[in-house]
């Protein structure tokens, strides 16, 4: 399973990744993959506040609705826009261009309270 190691890890199979103050979010590999095809994916207004663990979104594939949970707190700066008109990015490239959100985060330190790799490779049984 693609699980890249300079990530964090929530049990809900968001990611994070952290650039100083910003962390970038979306859903895993193993996420996408249970979720088949992506056909539409509920973006948060930008300027939004979300709390860890806030659902901020809903992703909705040909099997199922999911909702989206912010694996950090923090303030969207940035919605992936792109996924309004090919919300298969998601299930394509689920790391890099299939990403959801840029969060200005409230408190960095709250990154450490998330699964690294390993931790999220024993969740997923990989």
């Amino acid at each position: 399973m693609d699980v890249p190691d300079d990530l964090r890890y929530s049990d809900d199979h968001e990611w994070l990744r952290t650039d100083g103050a910003d962390g970038l979010v979306g859903i895993t590999r193993y996420a996408a993959d249970e979720l088949g095809d992506v056909v539409f994916v509920e973006l948060p207004a930008v300027g939004r506040t979300l709390a860890r663990g806030e659902t901020f979104g809903v992703i909705e594939s040909v099997k199922t609705a999911s909702d989206l949970y912010s694996p950090i707190s923090g303030e969207v700066l940035e919605v992936n826009d792109a996924l309004g008109a090919s919300p298969e990015l998601v299930n394509e490239d689920p790391y890099g261009q299939g990403w959801i959100v840029r969060l200005r985060l409230a408190d960095p330190s709250e990154a450490e309270l998330l699964r690294d790799a390993a931790g999220y490779r024993s969740l997923i049984g990989d």
